[in-house]
């Protein structure tokens, strides 16, 4: 049994070529699968996104609702404690009238021991700061 081996002589330039050439084709191979994977990664993260916005969108409507209603009913409340308030003041100020008209004298000197209460408090005030 006789056992021959052949060796091809190719100049060591063409085989730094024929290297290089498939290291590019490697390279060039990854590039791709990388730009493809890359590519898929951002279809699945615009797809979350345009899902997360289309499922956001009815949420966001609902709660504008909600802050408008709530708005709404304060705005009522206030108007209706106004409106009391109203109610108040003219009923006190009618009280007010009518004990005057009752008792003219009683509120003369109610009015002015008052008058004379806060001008002694006023003048209490302005010897302290002085």
């Amino acid at each position: 049994m006789t056992i021959t081996t052949e060796t091809t002589t190719t100049p060591l330039g063409q085989q730094a070529a024929s290297l290089a050439d498939h290291a590019a084709d490697g390279a060039t191979s990854a590039i791709r699968s990388t730009q493809n994977v890359a590519n898929e990664a951002f279809d699945r993260l615009s797809d979350k996104v345009e899902s997360a916005r289309s499922h956001a969108a009815p949420l966001l409507n609902r709660l504008t609702s909600q802050a408008e209603l709530a708005a709404r009913r304060s705005a009522e409340v206030v108007r209706d404690t106004s409106a009391q308030l109203r109610d108040k003041a003219a009923r006190a100020s009618d009280t007010t009238v009518g004990y005057i008209r009752e008792e003219p004298v009683k509120a003369m000197l109610i009015a002015a021991a008052t008058g004379a209460a806060l001008m002694a408090l006023i003048g209490l005030l302005r010897s302290r700061r002085d």
